[in-house]
């Protein structure tokens, strides 16, 4: 194919975002209340009326239904209520992991799984080894877990840390979570009734056969989480254990093409006959044309985060911090257990036993980010700031819990600014350690099912490009005309690097004219104008009819008449048709849908972020090698959908 420059004349710019986008967005921000919020409850600890602060989250408030007889203060219905609702948002991220995330492929669990694990049991036996002896030995899960919302804040103000590091801290602390929770559950629990317990298994299986029948009503589902909750918390076991099963329950799959065209469907029905009957079903048919998960996050995540975990920061981080406090601290095994445990055990487990499994003895797993990276990581995970508040107030009261606190504090500070301090001074180390082990980094998982041919499809730059984006696009969708326009500006930046691809996916259901514009690209493909047929096609969008395009061939020098025969004749819809397959194969619903070498890019519809992934790719690519040209592909009859949403949705 011809490499024409890509333009159109829109301008505008999508602000649409990915769920991960999303998801480290708002933990990002909400790090930072997170952080206001500890603050204020040391002062208000420390203040003149720092004995309201014990009295307010020491009030009782009991819940007496039938055999229910709860009696928690307030502080334990932040701890074990509200918090369930955090864990609730950690299942489902867990569970999005699995559906759609890097870990839908199974055999990458290993690297985060071993990673974590070692992260868990090497703080551990640090712990275990400054209080062996002593009854708070007992103490040692307070070191296992990471503080999501901080760590996660803690990369967003640091340089030098790819997209892939991200990623592999976000899976690594909901294994954390995972290992906490179980933690939590079989260690810290001292008895079991068994009535409860089987009156929540009770609960999980009603909302298991309310999924199964494909009930849609959230108060069903949110009725029978609640009893779920009363009867763990009533069996002895951490109520929070109830919010993360709830989370599991979320399937984050979208529904494909046809529930997109149901609700779009609905829509026009109530467009034309704008009733208050037609208006809900409309908004219920939208509401489930996307995943349950990416529903429920977008309900509950905000709340989470902004809320609930601050809330949960000011009822426990209060602390009074004087001179007596502070000496016994300094020389307790419980303090000192905790910070060697977070700040030194964390990337010591996390960095060790990756490094064992790299060994060819114990398997030569492949590495998940280059050493660099990792040992950043690592020391990130160190920042166990809820999970290890949570854990010690299950375990410790009086002077033991003061002990614990301060270690937690001062642990998670110290490794929050050594995390932050190296991935500063990373982007200053010689090349041979920022890419030390990069050799021996994993492949990225690949989203597009059906990979770029430079034979069969469009292709603009060289075809032997270190990296490629790939994007399926609508002539009439405005979204398309904007991302052709960042699409250009990047390509830009690296003419000799980056190759770009286009497919087409028509939405015949919102634009009438979109597939015979499709068409008309690929009979002007015959004639060696692709490219410009492409460009002009976006240029003309908000006016594109038959007669339109006719005029756009002849001004384009083609044969109207071979035109009008081929696209009166379908000569080029199974053409457009191939597309449209491998884009559903691929879990590609709306438009547009862009990858970049393969993976879904899930960013915003900008130059800069489209340009950093781009800019990723590239240091991950091989070197170019003229004899390098991707395989040609049918697109399978069955594959698994990857249901991140489309970068600009449809209007």
């Amino acid at each position: 194919m011809s490499d024409v420059p890509l333009r159109t004349t829109a301008r505008r710019r999508d602000r649409g975002e990915g769920p991960l986008r999303r998801f480290v967005a708002t933990e990002t921000s909400g790090a930072v209340v997170l952080l206001l919020a500890t603050v204020a409850a040391l002062v208000w600890a420390n203040s003149p009326w720092g004995a309201g602060y014990e009295a307010l989250w020491g009030v009782e408030a009991g819940l007496h239904v039938g055999p229910v007889d709860l009696d928690l203060s307030l502080r334990d219905w932040v701890n074990e209520g509200l918090m369930a609702v955090f864990f609730f948002v950690v299942g489902l991220e867990i569970r999005r992991e699995f559906d759609v995330g890097d870990l839908r492929e199974r055999r990458r669990l290993a690297a985060p799984v071993i990673a974590a694990v070692g992260g868990m049991i090497v703080p551990a036996l640090i712990f275990v080894a400054l209080n062996v002896g002593s009854d708070s030995v007992r103490g040692w899960g307070i070191v296992v877990g990471t503080d999501t919302a901080f760590a996660l804040g803690v990369l967003s103000l640091s340089r030098g840390v790819s997209a892939r590091a991200r990623t592999f801290l976000l899976t690594l602390v909901v294994i954390d979570d995972v290992i906490a929770l179980s933690v939590i559950a079989l260690v810290y629990t001292e008895t079991v009734s068994l009535v409860w317990m089987a009156a929540a298994v009770a609960a999980f299986g009603v909302l298991l056969v309310l999924r199964a029948i494909k009930v849609r009503s959230l108060p069903w589902y949110a009725g029978m989480a609640f009893i779920m909750w009363v009867a763990v918390a009533e069996s002895g076991l951490h109520a929070t254990v109830a919010g993360v099963v709830a989370g599991l329950l979320a399937t984050a799959i979208s529904p494909g093409r046809e529930e997109l065209r149901r609700a779009a469907l609905w829509w026009r029905r109530f467009r034309t006959s704008p009733t208050p009957k037609l208006a809900s079903r409309a908004s219920l048919s939208m509401a489930w044309a996307v995943s349950p998960n990416d529903r429920l996050q977008r309900m509950f995540h905000p709340w989470s985060s902004y809320v609930i975990v601050p809330l949960f920061a000011l009822a426990n981080a209060g602390l009074i911090v004087d001179t007596s406090t502070l000496s016994r601290a300094a020389t307790s095994p419980i303090t000192l257990g905790i910070i060697l445990g977070l700040v030194v055990g964390k990337v010591a487990g996390v960095v060790g036993s990756t490094w064992l499994t790299t060994r060819p003895a114990l398997g030569g797993l492949p590495l998940a980010i280059p050493w660099s990276s990792l040992a950043g990581i690592g020391m990130v995970a160190g920042i166990g700031f809820t999970v290890s508040l949570l854990i010690a107030d299950i375990t410790f009261d009086g002077p033991q819990l003061e002990e614990a606190k301060i270690g937690i504090l001062t642990g998670s500070t110290l490794a929050a600014l050594l995390g932050w301090l190296l991935f500063r001074l990373l982007p200053l180390m010689p090349a041979s350690v920022r890419t030390a082990g990069a050799a021996r980094v994993a492949a990225p998982l690949v989203d597009l099912t059906v990979p770029p041919s430079a034979d069969l499809d469009h292709w603009s730059g060289p075809q032997d490009a270190e990296a490629v984006i790939l994007w399926y696009g609508d002539y009439q969708c405005p979204h398309s005309a904007r991302a052709q326009v960042v699409i250009e500006e990047v390509h830009s930046k690296f003419p000799d690097r980056v190759g770009v691809v286009f497919r087409h996916l028509p939405l015949t259901d919102i634009h009438p004219h979109a597939q015979v514009a499709a068409e008309a690209a690929e009979a002007a493909a015959g004639q060696g104008q692709f490219w410009a047929m492409h460009t002009e096609l976006f240029r003309h969008q908000a006016s594109l009819t038959h007669s339109r395009i006719h005029h756009i061939a002849t001004g384009l020098g083609l044969r109207p008449e071979t035109l009008t025969a081929e696209l009166d004749a379908g000569t080029h819809a199974a053409r457009v048709e191939r597309d449209v397959a491998s884009a559903e194969a691929s879990g590609a619903i709306g438009t547009p849908t862009v990858f970049v070498n393969g993976r879904r890019y899930g960013g915003p519809l900008e130059a800069a972020s489209l340009t950093q992934t781009v800019t990723e790719a590239l240091q991950l690519a091989e070197p170019p090698r003229s004899d390098r040209r991707p395989p040609r592909a049918d697109p399978p009859g069955d594959a698994i959908a990857d249901t991140n949403h489309p970068l600009g949705g449809e209007s």
